[in-house]
């Protein structure tokens, strides 16, 4: 057995960059996945990934030219069938031999096993392990077709008629076990040792003497920096220090980690160079100059670090390291200055016209067929921001103001240029406008995904806008038939369902919700507000609001899947106040690690039982009768219920869940006896009912915060 590194690398136009990372981790995972299959890894084989905007690879750092002998065992037919009267073997028996190629076996070798039922025929041996020559082409057949590829695209091959299927067209194919090519095909193309380096630096072909080779060479004759993560590194390290010469930073988030990832994947050989526009510029909404240089032109703007704000210079991230980039950087320059001219032209034409006289405007936007234009909706969503608002105590006319210059900015030339500013311009339109601040902040958070923050009193308009926005989207697009199905959800409607139950969490935290009060502001009386604000609701289907509702509650499920699902059940199943979900887990979560909470969730799922089958005898009695406990099992299970229940009231009513539920640990030793010694199906009705009503006063005791029978294995 040989062992050797094997390289493989598909050189192709330029690969879309948003998917190069991801196209290059499948591509090495299927080809090891492909190869560990067949046993041909040797043990501590190192997995290298190479992806570069031309270059798709994988170096597998120890792999055998042939896999050790596989010990096999084929269950081939039952005994019965497969021997005659004699012991020999029956024409089905050398059929099934024949089809498994095992036609070298006898019936001496075979083995016989029982599998409790009859016996069966079973052909055990060592088989020869799979080659690399023979089982290279399988994978990367495997490899090419299992990736994740955005869009593919057809393309016609050199000879003028075959067409093939690939994310790009693809050039050269390399196969390496060492320094020996290994024959294999894809793509119309056929294995060898010549690749490409730097589109510009190096665009002559060379070849790869070995597989280990090909990183370093890569880096010094083909001016290409291979690994994706070790570009992303040195163009990170080169930003930060040019960013620190000029005592700027770069910035942080998930949008600068983004253009991170996507620039390494524009560039094999990076260098960093500084850019600059016009200060002037800066007057326009930091925002709108962000975004064109991020989105459009892929560039690092720079911030001061210690205002934060905007500067007017810029980083630049280009292919060609060179000694003099003068003309790399002033023709940056140049591409940019129209663009944030563009800006600058369209933001002093939006602040001609306030966004109050944009309203009516938005009658000529439709939203959706069905549910009629923006100004509509518009409506809509300011009648439910208005109970919203009147329910957490907010300034109810600011809320509808909120609501109604919303969407305003989609009549704006800003938002026009560039959509991911809508909100963002109308907060700043609105400031301009002088509309209070609290109106402006619920405009630029109404798209966001979730409120990041607790909300206190003076973000309550905020709040308002935010789940009537949410609230209006989940019955309207769904009573029209438009539910989500599979992986479609065109109109977002789990995420404006996810965005309601944050904004329930954000409200408990901040105290405009406080988790021991049930208030109007309920996740059902909140869609039920935004049903009643349609005025056309024989449009949408009847029981739009309890499937919504479901929905929601559904998604929370979802949510909370990092907590054991008994857990989780437990306290959805008796339909709390949503924004009392969290503070119920985590009570019933610390319940369920007690030495009691086994005895007692058993006892209460038996306590359900019995109910279910006794409905008629409860509902005569509701409370028990102490003069007619009997048993001295049934009196201790009153005097119990008798002290906790009254206490555990007081600890709901203060919103101290866990309290409420530590307090049946006191429970367990006289629900045990009364269940060892007490017979409640007595012939005696008194008797019966009486005991009865104890067991549904201890059962709804015990289910106050969750249904603590779901933790009952």
């Amino acid at each position: 057995m040989t062992t050797r590194p094997l390289l493989i690398e598909l050189f192709t136009e330029e690969l879309p960059p948003k998917a190069l990372k991801r196209l290059g981790e499948a591509f090495a995972h299927s080809v090891q996945a492909s190869l560990a299959n067949h046993h041909l890894l040797a043990p501590l084989c190192v997995v290298t990934p190479y992806a570069t905007p031309r270059h798709l690879a994988v170096l597998l750092s120890a792999v055998n030219d042939a896999a050790p002998e596989q010990r096999f065992s084929e269950k081939l037919m039952p005994a019965a069938i497969g021997l005659d009267a004699t012991g020999q073997a029956t024409p089905a028996l050398l059929k099934k031999l024949a089809s498994k190629g095992l036609t070298h076996f006898n019936v001496s070798q075979l083995q016989t096993v029982s599998d409790g039922k009859q016996d069966y025929l079973v052909a055990e041996g060592q088989a020869p392990g799979a080659s690399l020559k023979a089982t290279i082409q399988g994978a990367i057949d495997t490899a090419i077709a299992s990736l994740p590829i955005p869009k593919v695209m057809r393309y016609q091959l050199a000879d003028g008629h075959t067409s093939v299927d690939f994310v790009r067209p693809a050039h050269k194919l390399v196969v390496l076990w060492g320094d020996e090519v290994l024959p294999a095909q894809a793509l119309g193309l056929t294995s060898g040792r010549q690749t490409m380096g730097h589109r510009f630096l190096h665009p002559e072909a060379f070849d790869l003497p070995h597989a280990d080779q090909y990183e370093s060479l890569m880096a010094e004759i083909g001016q290409v920096c291979a690994v994706f993560s070790t570009r992303r590194e040195r163009i990170e390290k080169a930003l930060l220090l040019a960013a620190n010469k000029l005592s700027a930073t770069i910035g942080e988030g998930v949008e600068v980690e983004a253009l991170l990832d996507e620039v390494t994947a524009l560039v094999e050989a990076p260098a960093v160079y500084v850019g600059e526009f016009e200060p002037r510029f800066l007057e326009v909404p930091q925002a709108c100059l962000i975004l064109t240089m991020r989105l459009n032109q892929k560039y690092f703007p720079l911030f001061d670090p210690s205002s934060g704000k905007l500067t007017h210079r810029f980083l630049i991230v280009s292919n060609m390291p060179i000694s003099d980039p003068s003309a790399i950087i002033s023709g940056n320059e140049r591409v940019i200055r129209p663009r944030l001219a563009d800006a600058e032209f369209f933001y002093r034409t939006d602040l001609r016209t306030p966004l109050h006289q944009r309203i009516e405007s938005l009658n000529q936007i439709i939203y959706h067929n069905k549910l009629g234009s923006q100004g509509e909706r518009a409506e809509r969503v300011k009648r439910i921001a208005a109970w919203v608002g009147h329910t957490l105590g907010a300034d109810v006319a600011q809320c509808e103001r909120a609501a109604l210059l919303a969407k305003a900015d989609l009549t704006t030339q800003m938002v026009g240029e560039f959509p991911e500013l809508q909100g963002l311009m109308g907060c700043d339109y609105a400031l301009s406008d002088g509309e209070p601040d609290a109106v402006a902040q619920a405009i630029a958070t109404q798209y966001r995904t979730r409120l990041e923050t607790p909300i206190a009193a003076d973000q309550a308009v905020t709040a308002a806008l935010f789940m009537a926005d949410r609230a209006e989207t989940l019955i309207g697009i769904w009573g029209i038939g438009l539910a989500p199905t599979g992986e479609r959800d065109p109109f977002g409607l789990r995420r404006a369902a996810l965005g309601l139950i944050n904004a329930f969490e954000q409200l408990c935290a901040g105290g405009l919700l406080p988790i021991n009060q049930t208030t109007d502001l309920s996740l059902r009386g909140l869609l039920q507000a935004a049903w009643e604000c349609f005025t056309q609701r024989d449009l949408l289907l009847p029981q739009t609001v309890d499937q919504v509702y479901a929905f929601v509650i559904e998604r929370y499920r979802n949510q909370l899947n990092q907590i054991p699902r008994s857990v989780v059940d437990a306290v959805l199943t008796i339909d709390p106040p949503i924004h009392q979900v969290l503070a119920r887990i985590e009570a019933t979560m610390a319940f369920s690690q007690t030495d009691e909470a086994p005895s007692l969730a058993a006892a209460n799922k038996r306590i359900g039982n019995v109910l279910k089958k006794a409905v008629e005898g409860l509902n005569k009695v509701s409370h028990p009768d102490p003069q007619l406990f009997q048993a001295g099992a049934e009196q201790a299970l009153g005097e119990a219920m008798a002290r906790v229940a009254p206490l555990a009231h007081v600890d709901m009513q203060s919103g101290h869940f866990a309290q409420a539920l530590s307090r049946l640990a006191s429970l367990r030793t006289p629900v045990d006896t009364f269940f060892d010694d007490v017979m409640v199906m007595v012939d005696d009705p008194t008797i019966r009912q009486n005991r009865l009503a104890l067991l549904g006063e201890l059962h709804r005791v015990m289910n106050q915060v969750a249904d603590i029978s779901k933790l009952s294995a």
